[in-house]
């Protein structure tokens, strides 16, 4: 079948499918990809991320705002901008934006159960801290479907979608690329893990809040990275297969 012409299309189209039956270790991605990303929760770390540059290092909100994202193009997150050139430990950073309200992320049993189902190890894979990852995956109900949580501090600081971030967490937690499969929302953190040979997939929402997710609107092909692409990650998980209405080709 023809390829569509955006993944917002409704036709189906096929796509070079992997399986799942080689995979013992499931790596999930924690923000916009177990939770909805309509609960829009970086709303409110964005917000607290800049007040604490602000009273950290004793600048105007609004020129600590042009920081934070100056650090995030620069340095790949605001935090290793904020370590490096300002020598901020990164412990209080971190406590403080993610002391937000998560009472938005429902509870899910029916992800739970999906999840619950994988055979194998389950990991949390996420750049930001474990007390964020462990408030909201409690709030899902899904916390204790996982062996672990491989936070910013356990990757050193370095973060999603350097190779050293996935060398870490591969040393940490005895992963076999080729053997784990790993889903997450944005697409560029899926190049290494392909390069890596992991199974990939991306989850995305029709809810965008981030410059790299707005260029998927426009793919007529799945990237090479990409294997799968799935807007329902409870659907995904109980079937192994995207959902058809949501299948594009792979870029040959």
């Amino acid at each position: 079948m023809a390829a569509t012409a955006s993944i917002s299309a409704t036709a189906a189209a096929t796509t070079t499918r992997r399986g799942f039956d080689h995979v013992d270790t499931w790596i999930f991605d924690l923000d916009n990809t177990l939770y909805p990303a309509s609960c829009n929760l970086f709303a409110q770390v964005d917000r607290r991320m800049s007040e604490y540059i602000a009273k950290a290092i004793g600048v105007p909100r609004e020129h600590a705002r042009h920081l934070q994202k100056a650090y995030y193009r620069q340095f790949g997150t605001t935090l290793a901008g904020l370590m490096q050139v300002h020598k901020l430990k990164p412990g209080p950073f971190l406590d403080y934006v993610h002391d937000i309200d998560v009472s938005v992320v429902p509870e899910l049993p029916e992800l739970a159960a999906a999840i619950a189902a994988l055979p194998g190890r389950r990991l949390i894979f996420t750049n930001g801290s474990r007390r964020h990852a462990e408030n909201v995956a409690s709030r899902l109900g899904v916390l204790h479907l996982f062996e672990d949580i491989c936070d910013i501090a356990a990757l050193e600081y370095v973060p999603k979608p350097e190779r050293a971030a996935f060398d870490q967490m591969l040393k940490l937690h005895g992963v076999a690329p080729a053997q784990s499969a790993m889903f997450e929302d944005m697409p560029h953190n899926l190049e290494v893990a392909s390069d890596m040979g992991m199974t990939t997939v991306l989850v995305h929402s029709d809810y965008i809040d981030h410059p790299a997710q707005l260029k998927i609107r426009d793919w007529r092909e799945l990237p090479g990275h990409i294997h799968y692409l799935t807007r329902d990650l409870t659907g995904f998980l109980k079937t192994d297969a995207a959902p058809k209405d949501l299948s594009i080709t792979r870029v040959r």
